[in-house]
């Protein structure tokens, strides 16, 4: 499994209505990054502060220039659903993860250890059967 090579793949599939926040990530917010929780409405998150409507991409997502390469502008305040991803090799096929090599395909047992070990400052590892 390669590190991430911050593609935005998963940032862009997920930010026009696929994450949530928790409440004391709303509430944390609200205290201490104003800015970000303008971007939340009736406990939805990235929605357009002037109409209400959910945005089509994250407001925090930042594609470099001349690079295919996305940065985060919150990223150390960002909701746990986004310091989780991700989760399962499953996940990672389905949204073409560039971080997937062949050798993880064939050893997906193996390869979801390897993640579980590079997520294990964001998250807490997955064990198949236990969540499910």
């Amino acid at each position: 499994m390669k590190e991430c090579n911050q593609c935005g793949k998963c940032c862009t599939r997920y930010s026009d209505g696929g994450l949530s926040a928790t409440a004391s990530e709303i509430s944390s917010w609200e205290t201490f990054r104003p800015d970000v929780h303008r971007y939340v409405n009736d406990g939805k998150i990235w929605m357009d502060p002037d109409t209400g409507q959910q945005l089509a991409l994250c407001p925090w997502l930042r594609k470099l220039p001349d690079h295919e390469k996305y940065t985060c502008d919150i990223y150390h305040d960002r909701p746990d659903d986004c310091k989780y991803y991700p989760v399962t090799i499953e996940e990672m096929v389905r949204d073409g993860c560039e971080m997937l090599e062949a050798r993880d395909l064939i050893k997906p047992r193996l390869a979801q250890k390897t993640l579980n070990t590079l997520m294990a400052d964001s998250r807490p590892a997955y064990e198949p059967g236990r969540l499910e």
